[in-house]
Formats: C-alpha cells, sequence, structure tokens
C-alpha cells in the first residue's frame, strides 16, 4: 500500500524515521509521501526522500503557517527535485481563529500563483480544507488549474460538501478519522466517492485510525487500518480495494509502481 499523506518531518517522527519507514514496509505500506508545511520542512522532507528510495515529498506551506515567515524560495528550491511529487499543502481552515482567515487568503493567493507560473508543471496539489469547502472551490474555479490537480486530503466534512468537490474533478482522501464512530457524516460522504477518485492516508503523526486509535503518535504503517475499513464499508473485497488505491496513487502523483 502507499500512504499517500505524512509527516515524516514533524519532531514526532523524524528522530526515529528509519525505523518507521521499515515498520511501514514490513506491515505492507511500501511507499510514502512525506507532506511539506513550510519552505524549510519542505527542504527537509527532500533529505529524508533522498534516503529513502520509496519516499516522495511534497512543497508548500500549510494554512495554518500563514502568520509565519513565507519562505518562497525554499518551496520553489525543493519543488524542483524529481522526488518531489506535488505541490502543498496548501488551503485555508476555519476550525481555527488563528492565524487571521484573511492571512490565510493572502498565502493561498501567493501558493496559486506560484504554481500557475511554472507553465510546464502539472503536478498536483495536496488540499487542506477544514470548514472551508465553499471559500476555496470558487478560488480554484478561478485560477487557471484544472480541477483534477486536486486531492482533498484528510476529509472531514459532510455528504453535502463531497458533491462540489467531486464536480470540479479532486481526488477525496480520507484518514483515520473515517473509522470513528463519532464521523458517520464522514463515512457517509466517503461511500460516495467513485473508486478511481478515493485515497488514504495517515496524516501521522496525527488522527490515529480504529482500532489503534490509541496509539500516539499514529505512524504510517496504520494506513492499513483505513483502507480495511473503506472496503467493507463499500462492500469489496480488501485485496481489491487496496490494488485500486495504489493504482489511484500512483496515477495521481506519477510515482512509479513497484
Amino acid at each position: 500500500m502507499i500512504d499517500t499523506h505524512c509527516h515524516l518531518t514533524n519532531s514526532q517522527l523524524l528522530s526515529r524515521v528509519e525505523e518507521v519507514i521499515e515498520d511501514a514496509k514490513r506491515a505492507g505500506v511500501h511507499t510514502l509521501i512525506t507532506v511539506a508545511t513550510d519552505g524549510e520542512d519542505a527542504l527537509v522532507a527532500r533529505q529524508v526522500a533522498h534516503h529513502n528510495e520509496h519516499v516522495y515529498f511534497s512543497s508548500g506551506i500549510h494554512p495554518l503557517h500563514a502568520d509565519s515567515d513565507w519562505n518562497w524560495n525554499a518551496v520553489n528550491e525543493a519543488s524542483m527535485d524529481a522526488k518531489c511529487v506535488a505541490w502543498g499543502e496548501l488551503g485555508l481552515d476555519r476550525h481555527y481563529s488563528d492565524p487571521q482567515f484573511e492571512l490565510q487568503q493572502q498565502l493561498l493567493e501567493e501558493h496559486i500563483a506560484l504554481i500557475e507560473s511554472k507553465k510546464d508543471d502539472n503536478r498536483p496539489i495536496i488540499v487542506h480544507c477544514r470548514k472551508a469547502v465553499d471559500d476555496l472551490l470558487p478560488i480554484f474555479r478561478a485560477s487557471s488549474l484544472a480541477g483534477n490537480r486536486f486531492v482533498f486530503h484528510c476529509f472531514t466534512e459532510s455528504e453535502k460538501d463531497i458533491h462540489p468537490i467531486l464536480d470540479i474533478g479532486a481526488m477525496v482522501s480520507f484518514t483515520g478519522v473515517v473509522t470513528y464512530k463519532n464521523a458517520m457524516e464522514v463515512a457517509a460522504a466517503s461511500r460516495l466517492v467513485p473508486l478511481d477518485r478515493i485515497m488514504v492516508e495517515t496524516d501521522a503523526p496525527y488522527l490515529s485510525p480504529e482500532p489503534v486509535r490509541k496509539m500516539r503518535p499514529n505512524v504510517p504503517k496504520n494506513v492499513v487500518h483505513t483502507a480495511t475499513f473503506l472496503a467493507k464499508l463499500k462492500g469489496i473485497d480488501s485485496k481489491d480495494f487496496e490494488h485500486q488505491l495504489d493504482s489511484n496513487a500512483q496515477r495521481f502523483f506519477n510515482i512509479p509502481p513497484l
């Protein structure tokens, strides 16, 4: 399997990153994408990816880092690496009052402008969206970026939000949240995502899935639990579903199969 979104550079994982990667391999999670949260983080992610054959990374600035330094030079430098398979994560977050939403919007505008300036670059874009679907979609539609380049990662919204996201052609990725008994609306939304548009992730070190929800920190090997839950929910053989998930991730991120 592929963990399409984790944060190996987070302090909870970086100090033992080789062990985390090996544990994932033993669990059958053969490929990892470590996602950047700012420019400096992207450069560290580049280092991790170069030390591990089946680790890839992204480059971008998280909306919750909008009140920090926007190091576009570092974002741009990291993005030029061959193992950088995506932009982001970028987006908007209304769950928290800080950073100010207007500042997040300004960051997003500059982020989109940077991506649009790369005329021959069609890499996918990892979207952080929390209680902000209605804010984000008009911005994406107004840009020159194709809707099928976006993946709404860690989807935690409701059924009503899934339809406009699917309408623009975006992918949708689910974390352990979908396995939680108090997140029935997320599970209901997952039923609506076509098999060729769905992915899974851990968002490690956060959001450990059932049945290991008490595990802290979350680690990439746990993505198998989310996949198993979704396969059962959709009434699909788990091995067939895992094969579909791998195919989706390899196609979307342009990752070669093993």
